[in-house]
């Protein structure tokens, strides 16, 4: 029996409670929903759920009354403020979690913060999952996501069919913690080869050369890449609606900083673009993809 058969035969009959529906959240639950699972949703502005409220989510107006009895609880925040609050403020998460319940967290965070709410999260006798995605709005839409997961291996068997209907594939990095290490690092790359890209096309164009040339090049020459390819058009149509925000991209940057001055390293190309993006972000460009920064570039040149 293939992959897709087995996905469609096991939907066990599990409460999941789904906590965020932003850009990212409301496909990645639509996808459970879709599946066969039964959602209790919860985000902090109610009208962003009610799309999954009518596609038969029931809709709970805080963090404990999603997660009372549930037996897994996915997070998609953004930063990890909105974890903690979600988690242990008032009627939070934590304060009605049932013992031996999975909470999933799918946001990019500090390894840090991940290892600070898997002791939480056991202390009040859940299972803490790290599980932040690579992959933006049309990936998590088709459930292509990449799921980088931080657990014991006993955690990831339990949330594969989950992790099977968000994904395309789960790379298992080690204990609680490697999963947001790995998207710091993936992002970090992200948010460098946006950078470049910007860059050659405003070096080109600056010496005369035709942008939609420059684009042909980089398309055919060894230095393509999927991220490329995703972001042509709107190099090509100068439109760039958000696949993968300005301000995120500057807000995990700002991460891989915290965490590389932790480390003791040096990332000059991450501390470069991570200018950059803060100031694309500072200049009302943050809600744009991240293939704006090239917008950037071209007023920083002016400036």
């Amino acid at each position: 029996m293939d992959r897709e058969s087995l996905k469609k035969e096991w939907i066990p009959l599990k409460k999941i409670a789904w906590i965020g529906t932003g850009h990212m959240g409301v496909p990645m639950a639509r996808n459970l929903i879709q599946a066969g699972y039964g959602l209790h949703v919860y985000n902090r502005t109610a009208e962003r759920a009610q799309p999954l409220g009518r596609e038969g989510a029931v809709l709970r107006k805080t963090p404990a009354e999603a997660a009372d009895e549930a037996d897994v609880i996915f997070l998609m925040l953004t930063k990890g403020e909105a974890v903690r609050e979600v988690l242990e403020g008032e009627n939070g998460v934590l304060s009605h979690l049932r013992e031996g319940a999975y909470i999933v967290n799918m946001s990019t965070i500090l390894t840090e913060e991940a290892k600070a709410f898997a002791r939480l999260t056991e202390q009040a006798g859940g299972i803490y999952v790290d599980a932040p995605v690579s992959g933006s709005v049309g990936p998590a839409t088709k459930g292509q996501l990449v799921i980088l997961a931080g657990c014991s291996p006993e955690a990831l068997e339990y949330c594969a069919p989950f992790f099977d209907r968000l994904g395309k594939s789960t790379i298992h990095f080690g204990d609680v913690g490697a999963g947001s290490s790995a998207k710091l690092a993936i992002n970090l790359l992200l948010g460098v080869v946006a950078q470049g890209i910007g860059e050659a096309l405003l070096f080109g164009e600056s010496s005369g050369l035709k942008r939609e040339q420059v684009l042909q090049m980089i398309d055919e020459s060894a230095v393509s890449t999927k991220l490329f390819e995703a972001k042509k058009m709107m190099y090509v149509k100068e439109e760039f609606p958000a696949a993968f925000m300005i301000s995120l991209v500057a807000k995990d940057l700002g991460l891989v900083q915290d965490e590389a001055k932790l480390a003791g390293l040096t990332l000059p190309l991450a501390e470069a673009a991570g200018k950059t993006y803060a100031a694309a972000d500072r200049e009302g460009r943050g809600e744009l993809d991240m293939a704006a920064i090239v917008q950037q570039l071209k007023d920083m040149r002016r400036s």
